[in-house]
């Protein structure tokens, strides 16, 4: 992580908005130390009390500078939608509650709660959004070894988002190492671990194997995703 670039971007973004900077957090993989260089993205929260684009034509140039370098632009919540979203973003809001900074104010966690209720509802709706989505990027693909690499790697970081709700679902701590997630939550759901082998290897930088037209790697995959989506199916509603 560009850790200058960070201390940077939260001085102007101080100094730009004063008193209507409520939070500002760093969370995502650098928060959770597994960070991969020049690849995984450095993932911020600004929570502002108001955001009007008064307000953020103050942050403009701040964040324009931060886009330009190649950064993820932040989430930008007002202080009164974030407190409202527990029960819309509650996967979202325990991940980063699990792995966070603050680099700037106070923080929003506190105080915040979110139920399994409606974690099982949010995470049962993007699971199924997710399989739609990687069912036809591998028809599309299924052709072009090259395509498949692409498409595997991009969906992993998404994957284990949804590993991380689920363990917590189940009751069981969060493993910080995307491979122990990764067979915690098979164990759980009954998938193929090794499944997310190439998809882990690729995100780490290894270089693993070209993947093949119609590779059987990436069908794998495909069928994991397919067996932790009807696990999720079937998770109680209550709770």
């Amino acid at each position: 992580m560009a850790v200058e670039a960070v201390e940077k971007l939260t001085k102007e973004l101080q100094a730009a908005l004063g008193a209507d900077l409520v939070s500002l957090l760093l969370y995502g993989s650098a928060a959770r130390g597994s960070a991969v260089p020049s690849r995984s993205d450095v993932n911020l929260l600004l929570i502002v009390r108001d955001a009007s684009a008064e307000v953020l034509h103050r942050a403009a140039p701040a964040l324009n500078a931060w886009a330009r370098s190649g950064h993820r632009l932040p989430l930008i919540h007002t202080l009164a939608e974030w407190q409202d979203s527990a029960d819309v973003f509650p996967m979202e809001i325990e991940d980063i509650r699990d792995a966070h900074h603050v680099l700037a104010g106070r923080d929003p966690l506190e105080g915040l709660a979110t139920t399994k209720a409606d974690l099982r509802r949010e995470l049962e709706r993007e699971v199924r959004g997710k399989l739609l989505y990687l069912r036809a990027g591998y028809t599309a693909a299924a052709g072009d070894g090259p395509a498949l690499g692409e498409l595997l790697a991009q969906a992993l970081g998404t994957m284990l988002v949804f590993f991380r709700a689920a363990l917590r679902l189940s009751g069981r701590a969060v493993p910080g190492d995307p491979a122990s997630l990764v067979r915690q939550t098979a164990e759980v759901a009954g998938f193929e671990a090794a499944a997310f082998d190439w998809a882990l290897a690729a995100r780490q930088g290894a270089a693993p194997r070209r993947l093949a037209p119609f590779d059987p790697d990436a069908a794998r995959y495909l069928a994991a995703l397919e067996r932790f989506t009807r696990y999720v199916n079937d998770l109680p509603l209550a709770g």
